[in-house]
């Protein structure tokens, strides 16, 4: 798996060649999207390794502030370009991509040579509440909105109010899993691997140069795919909506995504829901709110009024997902059927 992720990283000169060589934006964007992969794989194992050079409270929080490091850039640099309609679609997106696609690859992935996996109940059901009120506070905005609301600016003055209390929450969510009650969110099993996987891991000083330089590299990818991203989904007949919910979601999540497969793999399941339930409470607590503000401060912006559609979606997604995790334990047949539903909401975002 290492091997292929490294050979995408060819795409990052391609990237540049086919920019300069004014090639077309499908291609050029093809080859963002394929450099984006490898980088942000690259930018979490920095982070992972230069969080085992930590003391644990500092470590996890390293973690949690560079989950979602590469999907946060891409979404700055199409706030940038004015893309904020795709921005919104790109957060409802790896919501809904994380609790359905990855984690019903990752059920499958572990469990066809398993009858069942198990995981820890009260971790499990610590990260489900907390990821469907903060889905649900994500989610105000457009029922006021929808139902009446005063306008535009209202919605800004909301969104902005609501972004700083979901920042607040996500402080004292990693606390509690950092701090006061890291003792009832151990795995059922491997509890030891942490250890065992830090020994041997890059020093300080490759962790952090690695990390900064991928940054870059994000940025330069990202720009290009953000300047093609609109003559490509024109050309393919694609919506804003479709881009946002389940292109750019993929990608920006593609290097996580395949962490969590790979660890439900190998009969660890507790890891895989972590990194799923994990990354999606923190777009909606931290990277949303960050976006919010960050684009009123650059003069783009941005509410937090999602479509109809995406409030469906995420609200059965979370629903769907605290069903699943209720009892400690799944199966492949159950990430059978979030696929399904996945891919019906694809066609249904592909449509609207």
């Amino acid at each position: 798996m290492n091997k292929i992720f490294m050979c995408l990283l060819v795409a990052l000169p391609l990237t540049w060649a086919a920019d300069h060589f004014h090639w077309s934006p499908m291609v050029i964007m093809l080859f963002s999207c394929l450099g984006i992969i490898p980088i942000a794989k690259l930018m979490g194992e920095a982070t992972e390794h230069l969080a085992h050079k930590t003391n644990p409270t500092v470590g996890g929080l390293l973690s949690a502030s560079f989950g979602n490091a590469c999907e946060l850039i891409i979404a700055f640099m199409a706030l940038k370009a004015g893309l904020v309609e795709v921005v919104k679609a790109s957060i409802t997106g790896s919501i809904i991509g994380n609790l359905l696609l990855v984690f019903g690859a990752s059920m499958i992935a572990g469990g066809l040579k398993r009858d069942e996996q198990s995981f820890n109940k009260v971790a499990a059901g610590t990260a489900s509440t907390m990821l469907t009120i903060t889905a649900m506070a994500l989610l105000v905005p457009s029922a006021i909105h929808h139902t009446g609301g005063d306008g535009q600016l209202i919605d800004g003055k909301i969104a902005l109010a609501i972004s700083l209390v979901l920042i607040s929450l996500y402080a004292a969510l990693l606390f509690f899993n950092l701090k006061t009650h890291r003792h009832l969110l151990q795995p059922v099993s491997d509890a030891g691997h942490g250890e065992h996987e830090a020994a041997g891991g890059w020093s300080v000083g490759k962790s952090v140069l690695v990390l900064f330089g991928a940054t870059l590299a994000v940025f330069f990818l990202a720009e290009h795919l953000v300047e093609n991203v609109e003559h490509v989904a024109k050309d393919l007949g694609m919506t804003p909506i479709f881009v946002g919910v389940i292109l750019l979601a993929i990608i920006g999540n593609a290097a996580e995504n395949s962490s969590a497969i790979v660890m439900a793999h190998k009969n660890k399941m507790d890891l895989s829901l972590s990194i799923v339930t994990g990354s999606s409470t923190q777009i909606a607590m931290f990277v949303a709110p960050v976006l919010v503000i960050a684009g009123a401060v650059i003069g783009q912006p941005m509410d937090l009024v999602f479509t109809q559609a995406e409030v469906i979606a995420v609200v059965s997604s979370v629903m769907i997902l605290n069903l699943i995790v209720h009892d400690g334990k799944s199966n492949w047949l159950e990430g059978v059927g979030l696929l399904a539903f996945y891919a019906i909401l694809g066609i249904c975002f592909y449509f609207v």
